[in-house]
């Protein structure tokens, strides 16, 4: 690399792959926002959808669920349902993240900050 600079030279090479993926991250940050997953409970009577940056973006709710006696049970549905849309929103933005990591030959569960 830089021949005659000892370490120096490997700093260097360190300095570019750390603005790569600081780029990287900086695109793939704006890419969670596009990306959608949907939660489900009640095998599919509540949906909610959100970004992979765990923002509810829609809540799609069965008609069939709503009976005055079961407020409880629907409010419970509603709330599996966006945990589970987070869940996988969090998951989904693992995997993007571990994608730019192996890019760059960094370890696969090396923990970046978003």
């Amino acid at each position: 690399m830089l021949k005659g600079l000892g370490n120096l030279g490997d700093m260097a090479g360190m300095m570019k792959k750390a603005q790569q993926m600081q780029t990287k991250m900086a695109d793939m940050q704006e890419e969670l926002h596009n990306i959608m997953v949907v939660g489900e409970s009640g095998a599919g009577l509540v949906k909610a959808t959100a970004s992979a940056k765990g923002e509810l973006k829609a809540l799609n709710i069965d008609p069939s669920i709503f009976n005055g006696d079961d407020k409880e049970v629907v409010e419970d549905l509603i709330l599996a349902a966006i945990k589970d849309a987070q869940s996988k929103a969090a998951e989904r933005a693992q995997d993007e993240l571990g994608k730019i990591t192996s890019e760059l030959g960094l370890p696969a569960d090396m923990k970046l900050p978003f």
